[in-house]
Protein backbone atom coordinates (compact mmCIF):
# COMPACT_ATOMS: atom_id res chain seq x y z
CA UNK A 1 0.00 0.00 0.00
CA UNK A 2 1.61 3.45 -1.25
CA UNK A 3 3.01 4.86 2.05
CA UNK A 4 1.10 8.42 1.16
CA UNK A 5 -2.16 7.13 0.01
CA UNK A 6 -4.18 9.96 1.35
CA UNK A 7 -7.14 9.71 3.82
CA UNK A 8 -10.03 11.52 3.58
CA UNK A 9 -12.23 11.98 6.81
CA UNK A 10 -15.85 12.71 6.06
CA UNK A 11 -19.06 13.27 7.58
CA UNK A 12 -22.17 15.30 8.73
CA UNK A 13 -21.32 18.56 10.33
CA UNK A 14 -21.07 18.43 14.22
CA UNK A 15 -20.38 14.23 13.65
CA UNK A 16 -17.11 14.42 15.58
CA UNK A 17 -14.88 15.50 12.56
CA UNK A 18 -12.34 17.29 13.50
CA UNK A 19 -11.96 14.85 16.63
CA UNK A 20 -11.65 12.10 14.23
CA UNK A 21 -8.99 14.39 12.45
CA UNK A 22 -7.35 14.94 15.42
CA UNK A 23 -6.84 11.55 16.37
CA UNK A 24 -5.36 10.76 13.27
CA UNK A 25 -3.15 13.00 13.56
CA UNK A 26 -2.13 12.16 16.63
CA UNK A 27 -0.49 9.09 14.55
CA UNK A 28 3.53 8.98 14.24
CA UNK A 29 2.79 8.13 10.28
CA UNK A 30 -0.73 10.49 9.52
CA UNK A 31 -0.57 14.28 9.70
CA UNK A 32 -4.69 15.47 8.74
CA UNK A 33 -4.40 19.22 8.37
CA UNK A 34 -7.19 21.90 9.88
CA UNK A 35 -10.05 22.10 7.59
CA UNK A 36 -9.36 23.63 4.19
CA UNK A 37 -11.21 25.55 1.62
CA UNK A 38 -9.60 25.29 -1.43
CA UNK A 39 -9.76 21.90 -2.79
CA UNK A 40 -13.77 22.08 -4.36
CA UNK A 41 -13.35 25.32 -5.40
CA UNK A 42 -10.04 24.64 -7.00
CA UNK A 43 -11.72 21.90 -9.10
CA UNK A 44 -14.67 24.09 -10.13
CA UNK A 45 -12.42 27.03 -11.45
CA UNK A 46 -9.89 24.31 -12.82
CA UNK A 47 -10.67 25.59 -16.44
CA UNK A 48 -9.92 28.81 -15.65
CA UNK A 49 -6.15 28.06 -15.14
CA UNK A 50 -5.90 26.23 -18.55
CA UNK A 51 -2.90 23.48 -19.27
CA UNK A 52 -1.20 22.33 -15.70
CA UNK A 53 1.34 21.32 -18.21
CA UNK A 54 3.06 24.37 -18.66
CA UNK A 55 4.56 25.68 -15.23
CA UNK A 56 3.57 29.14 -15.75
CA UNK A 57 -0.25 27.65 -15.66
CA UNK A 58 0.66 25.83 -11.99
CA UNK A 59 1.94 28.92 -11.04
CA UNK A 60 -0.81 31.03 -11.16
CA UNK A 61 -2.96 27.69 -9.79
CA UNK A 62 -0.83 27.84 -7.06
CA UNK A 63 -0.73 31.38 -6.09
CA UNK A 64 -4.95 30.92 -5.99
CA UNK A 65 -4.16 28.23 -3.37
CA UNK A 66 -1.88 30.19 -0.98
CA UNK A 67 -2.50 34.33 -1.63
CA UNK A 68 -6.27 33.86 -0.56
CA UNK A 69 -7.68 34.18 2.95
CA UNK A 70 -10.27 32.20 2.72
CA UNK A 71 -8.42 29.29 1.52
CA UNK A 72 -7.14 28.78 5.41
CA UNK A 73 -3.56 27.76 3.58
CA UNK A 74 -2.65 30.39 6.30
CA UNK A 75 -4.06 27.76 9.19
CA UNK A 76 -1.30 25.32 7.78
CA UNK A 77 2.28 27.16 9.02
CA UNK A 78 3.78 26.05 5.86
CA UNK A 79 5.91 28.52 3.68
CA UNK A 80 3.49 30.11 1.38
CA UNK A 81 6.42 30.72 -1.64
CA UNK A 82 7.92 27.03 -1.02
CA UNK A 83 4.85 26.09 -1.81
CA UNK A 84 4.54 27.68 -4.72
CA UNK A 85 7.93 26.46 -5.95
CA UNK A 86 6.99 22.47 -5.18
CA UNK A 87 3.61 22.86 -7.44
CA UNK A 88 5.40 24.93 -10.24
CA UNK A 89 7.89 22.35 -10.25
CA UNK A 90 6.18 19.26 -9.59
CA UNK A 91 3.68 16.81 -11.76
CA UNK A 92 0.76 19.22 -13.98
CA UNK A 93 -1.75 17.51 -12.64
CA UNK A 94 -4.52 19.35 -10.22
CA UNK A 95 -4.57 16.56 -7.83
CA UNK A 96 -0.80 16.32 -7.73
CA UNK A 97 -1.49 20.52 -7.07
CA UNK A 98 -3.33 19.70 -4.62
CA UNK A 99 -1.45 16.96 -3.12
CA UNK A 100 1.51 18.81 -2.91
CA UNK A 101 -0.24 21.35 -0.07
CA UNK A 102 -1.20 17.89 2.31
CA UNK A 103 2.29 16.45 1.41
CA UNK A 104 4.36 19.46 2.54
CA UNK A 105 1.75 19.74 5.35
CA UNK A 106 3.02 16.41 6.32
CA UNK A 107 6.30 16.90 5.83
CA UNK A 108 6.05 19.87 8.51
CA UNK A 109 5.60 17.28 11.57
CA UNK A 110 7.94 14.33 9.79
CA UNK A 111 5.19 12.41 8.38
CA UNK A 112 4.75 10.35 5.39
CA UNK A 113 1.42 9.92 4.67
CA UNK A 114 -1.23 12.93 4.52
CA UNK A 115 -4.78 13.63 3.44
CA UNK A 116 -8.02 16.14 4.25
CA UNK A 117 -11.00 16.48 6.20
CA UNK A 118 -14.15 18.35 5.46
CA UNK A 119 -17.66 17.82 6.14
CA UNK A 120 -18.66 18.81 2.70
CA UNK A 121 -16.05 16.36 0.68
CA UNK A 122 -19.33 13.68 1.92
CA UNK A 123 -21.64 15.12 -0.67
CA UNK A 124 -18.46 15.39 -3.62
CA UNK A 125 -16.95 11.97 -3.20
CA UNK A 126 -16.86 12.07 -7.34
CA UNK A 127 -14.53 15.01 -7.08
CA UNK A 128 -12.14 13.77 -4.60
CA UNK A 129 -12.11 10.16 -6.57
CA UNK A 130 -11.26 12.02 -9.76
CA UNK A 131 -8.60 14.05 -7.88
CA UNK A 132 -7.24 10.94 -5.55
CA UNK A 133 -8.08 8.01 -6.89
CA UNK A 134 -6.94 5.33 -4.41
CA UNK A 135 -7.57 7.79 -1.59
CA UNK A 136 -9.14 6.14 1.64
CA UNK A 137 -12.09 7.43 3.51
CA UNK A 138 -13.57 7.64 6.75
CA UNK A 139 -16.88 8.41 7.85
CA UNK A 140 -18.06 9.11 10.98
CA UNK A 141 -21.59 9.14 12.00
CA UNK A 142 -23.49 10.60 14.52
CA UNK A 143 -26.78 10.27 16.05
CA UNK A 144 -28.80 12.72 13.60
CA UNK A 145 -30.61 14.61 16.91
CA UNK A 146 -27.12 15.33 18.69
CA UNK A 147 -25.90 16.24 14.67
CA UNK A 148 -29.16 18.71 15.14
CA UNK A 149 -28.73 19.97 18.58
CA UNK A 150 -25.40 20.82 18.16
CA UNK A 151 -25.75 22.30 14.37
CA UNK A 152 -28.68 25.20 16.47
CA UNK A 153 -26.26 26.21 18.48
CA UNK A 154 -23.09 26.97 15.88
CA UNK A 155 -22.82 30.69 15.33
CA UNK A 156 -22.08 30.06 11.72
CA UNK A 157 -25.02 27.78 11.28
CA UNK A 158 -28.43 29.57 9.22
CA UNK A 159 -30.54 26.95 8.47
CA UNK A 160 -33.63 26.63 10.33
CA UNK A 161 -34.30 23.73 11.69
CA UNK A 162 -36.26 21.86 8.82
CA UNK A 163 -32.77 22.60 6.24
CA UNK A 164 -30.70 21.67 9.53
CA UNK A 165 -32.71 17.60 9.94
CA UNK A 166 -32.70 17.35 5.88
CA UNK A 167 -28.92 17.98 6.35
CA UNK A 168 -28.58 15.10 8.41
CA UNK A 169 -30.66 13.16 6.33
CA UNK A 170 -28.52 13.84 3.20
CA UNK A 171 -25.40 12.87 4.88
CA UNK A 172 -26.39 9.58 5.34
CA UNK A 173 -27.59 8.79 1.90
CA UNK A 174 -24.75 9.96 0.65
CA UNK A 175 -22.37 8.36 2.85
CA UNK A 176 -25.22 4.65 1.77
CA UNK A 177 -24.49 5.59 -2.04
CA UNK A 178 -20.39 6.01 -1.34
CA UNK A 179 -20.16 2.69 0.91
CA UNK A 180 -21.72 0.69 -2.03
CA UNK A 181 -19.77 1.81 -4.62
CA UNK A 182 -16.30 2.06 -3.17
CA UNK A 183 -16.15 -1.35 -0.64
CA UNK A 184 -14.39 -1.76 2.31
CA UNK A 185 -11.68 -1.13 0.09
CA UNK A 186 -11.58 2.63 -0.28
CA UNK A 187 -14.56 3.00 2.75
CA UNK A 188 -14.73 2.63 6.56
CA UNK A 189 -17.17 3.75 8.82
CA UNK A 190 -17.24 4.24 12.78
CA UNK A 191 -20.17 5.86 15.25
CA UNK A 192 -18.99 8.91 17.24
CA UNK A 193 -20.84 7.04 20.14
CA UNK A 194 -18.60 4.18 19.93
CA UNK A 195 -15.28 5.85 19.23
CA UNK A 196 -15.74 7.78 22.44
CA UNK A 197 -16.87 4.75 24.30
CA UNK A 198 -14.17 2.71 23.45
CA UNK A 199 -11.43 4.85 21.33
CA UNK A 200 -8.67 2.11 21.40
CA UNK A 201 -10.58 -0.78 19.64
CA UNK A 202 -12.34 1.50 17.14
CA UNK A 203 -8.78 2.82 16.30
CA UNK A 204 -7.36 -0.12 16.02
CA UNK A 205 -9.64 -1.41 13.20
CA UNK A 206 -9.99 1.76 12.02
CA UNK A 207 -5.50 1.31 11.76
CA UNK A 208 -6.29 -1.66 10.25
CA UNK A 209 -8.19 -0.23 7.72
CA UNK A 210 -5.73 1.90 6.51
CA UNK A 211 -3.04 -0.50 7.14
CA UNK A 212 -0.97 1.34 9.62
CA UNK A 213 0.14 0.27 13.40
CA UNK A 214 -2.05 1.27 16.26
CA UNK A 215 -0.64 3.38 18.23
CA UNK A 216 -2.42 4.48 21.75
CA UNK A 217 -1.65 7.78 21.45
CA UNK A 218 -4.26 8.67 18.68
CA UNK A 219 -6.96 8.31 21.72
CA UNK A 220 -5.16 11.34 23.44
CA UNK A 221 -6.46 13.82 20.13
CA UNK A 222 -6.28 16.74 23.17
CA UNK A 223 -2.61 16.42 22.94
CA UNK A 224 -1.86 17.75 19.22
CA UNK A 225 -5.14 19.87 19.43
CA UNK A 226 -3.09 22.88 20.38
CA UNK A 227 -1.07 22.69 16.34
CA UNK A 228 -4.09 21.25 14.62
CA UNK A 229 -6.82 22.99 15.62
CA UNK A 230 -6.59 26.70 14.84
CA UNK A 231 -7.54 28.88 17.86
CA UNK A 232 -9.97 30.88 16.20
CA UNK A 233 -12.43 27.34 15.71
CA UNK A 234 -14.14 27.99 19.36
CA UNK A 235 -16.65 25.83 19.06
CA UNK A 236 -13.90 23.21 19.30
CA UNK A 237 -13.09 23.89 22.61
CA UNK A 238 -14.11 20.16 23.54
CA UNK A 239 -11.38 18.98 21.65
CA UNK A 240 -8.81 20.48 23.42
CA UNK A 241 -10.14 18.09 26.30
CA UNK A 242 -10.15 14.08 27.06
CA UNK A 243 -12.03 12.13 24.36
CA UNK A 244 -15.60 11.83 26.94
CA UNK A 245 -19.45 10.43 26.35
CA UNK A 246 -20.84 13.39 28.32
CA UNK A 247 -21.79 14.49 24.75
CA UNK A 248 -23.70 11.10 23.86
CA UNK A 249 -27.62 11.78 23.52
CA UNK A 250 -27.63 14.86 24.90
CA UNK A 251 -30.00 15.62 22.69
CA UNK A 252 -32.62 14.68 25.03
CA UNK A 253 -32.10 18.19 27.06
CA UNK A 254 -31.01 20.26 24.36
CA UNK A 255 -34.00 19.78 21.50
CA UNK A 256 -37.40 20.74 22.48
CA UNK A 257 -40.56 17.68 22.23
CA UNK A 258 -41.58 19.12 19.10
CA UNK A 259 -37.85 19.36 17.57
CA UNK A 260 -37.12 15.46 18.83
CA UNK A 261 -40.80 14.76 17.24
CA UNK A 262 -39.41 16.17 13.67
CA UNK A 263 -36.58 14.46 14.14
CA UNK A 264 -38.08 11.10 14.53
CA UNK A 265 -40.70 11.52 12.31
CA UNK A 266 -38.29 12.86 9.32
CA UNK A 267 -35.42 10.69 9.98
CA UNK A 268 -36.42 7.85 11.83
CA UNK A 269 -36.19 4.99 9.78
CA UNK A 270 -32.33 6.44 8.64
CA UNK A 271 -31.71 6.16 12.68
CA UNK A 272 -32.80 2.61 13.76
CA UNK A 273 -30.80 1.57 10.28
CA UNK A 274 -27.73 3.50 11.96
CA UNK A 275 -28.00 1.64 15.63
CA UNK A 276 -30.03 4.07 17.41
CA UNK A 277 -33.27 3.95 19.55
CA UNK A 278 -35.90 5.82 18.89
CA UNK A 279 -38.19 7.46 21.87
CA UNK A 280 -41.11 6.88 20.58
CA UNK A 281 -42.14 10.73 21.43
CA UNK A 282 -45.29 12.32 19.90
CA UNK A 283 -46.14 12.71 16.04
CA UNK A 284 -45.37 16.19 14.55
CA UNK A 285 -48.04 18.30 13.54
CA UNK A 286 -49.06 17.60 9.93
CA UNK A 287 -47.73 21.01 9.30
CA UNK A 288 -44.69 20.41 10.62
CA UNK A 289 -44.13 17.74 8.43
CA UNK A 290 -45.33 19.50 5.30
CA UNK A 291 -42.79 22.19 5.65
CA UNK A 292 -39.94 19.55 6.34
CA UNK A 293 -41.07 17.64 2.93
CA UNK A 294 -41.02 20.95 1.29
CA UNK A 295 -37.91 21.92 2.34
CA UNK A 296 -35.98 17.98 1.92
CA UNK A 297 -37.74 17.63 -1.87
CA UNK A 298 -34.94 19.48 -3.95
CA UNK A 299 -32.25 17.14 -2.71
CA UNK A 300 -34.01 14.12 -4.19
CA UNK A 301 -33.35 15.35 -7.55
CA UNK A 302 -29.43 15.61 -5.64
CA UNK A 303 -28.63 11.85 -6.77
CA UNK A 304 -29.88 12.17 -10.47
CA UNK A 305 -28.05 15.25 -11.35
CA UNK A 306 -24.46 13.76 -10.13
CA UNK A 307 -25.78 10.84 -12.20
CA UNK A 308 -25.70 13.09 -15.18
CA UNK A 309 -22.23 15.04 -14.28
CA UNK A 310 -20.87 11.88 -14.45
CA UNK A 311 -22.33 10.93 -17.59
CA UNK A 312 -21.07 13.77 -18.94
CA UNK A 313 -17.58 13.46 -17.77
CA UNK A 314 -17.14 10.42 -19.47
CA UNK A 315 -18.50 11.77 -22.89
CA UNK A 316 -15.77 14.96 -21.90
CA UNK A 317 -12.88 13.62 -19.78
CA UNK A 318 -10.66 15.93 -17.72
CA UNK A 319 -7.16 14.98 -18.24
CA UNK A 320 -4.44 16.06 -15.74
CA UNK A 321 -6.58 15.29 -12.82
CA UNK A 322 -5.15 12.71 -11.00
CA UNK A 323 -2.41 12.57 -8.10
CA UNK A 324 0.63 11.54 -9.35
CA UNK A 325 2.51 10.21 -5.99
CA UNK A 326 6.18 10.58 -5.12
CA UNK A 327 7.34 13.12 -7.12
CA UNK A 328 8.97 16.23 -4.88
CA UNK A 329 10.92 19.21 -6.00
CA UNK A 330 13.93 17.62 -5.58
CA UNK A 331 12.96 14.82 -7.97
CA UNK A 332 12.19 16.88 -11.12
CA UNK A 333 13.10 14.79 -15.06
CA UNK A 334 16.00 16.47 -16.54
CA UNK A 335 13.26 17.00 -19.49
CA UNK A 336 10.64 18.38 -17.39
CA UNK A 337 10.63 22.51 -17.98
CA UNK A 338 10.67 24.58 -14.73
CA UNK A 339 9.76 27.95 -14.17
CA UNK A 340 11.71 30.02 -11.82
CA UNK A 341 10.81 34.09 -11.24
CA UNK A 342 8.58 33.80 -13.87
CA UNK A 343 11.04 32.14 -16.48
CA UNK A 344 10.96 28.79 -18.16
CA UNK A 345 14.08 27.23 -17.96
CA UNK A 346 14.98 23.19 -18.67
CA UNK A 347 14.75 21.78 -14.97
CA UNK A 348 17.64 19.81 -13.46
CA UNK A 349 17.04 16.82 -11.01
Amino acid sequence: MPADRPVIVVGCPRSGTTMLQLMLHAHPRIAIPPETRFVLGVYRERRDFGDLSVPANRRALARRIVDHQETRFCDLGLDAEDVVDRITAGPGTLGSALGTVFQQYAARFGKPRWGDKRPAYLHNIDILLRLFPDAQFINIVRDGRDCVASLKEMSWHRKDIYATVAAWARAVDDARRAARRLGPRQWHEVRYEDLVADPHGRLAAMCAYLGEEYHPAMAEPSAVAQVAVPSFKTWHALTHAPVTTQRVQSWQTRLDPEEIALCEAALGSRLVASGYELSGTIRPAPAELLRYGWTAAPQRLIPARRGLSRAASRLRPDRGLAYVPGMTLTQRTASEPHETNGRVDAGQP
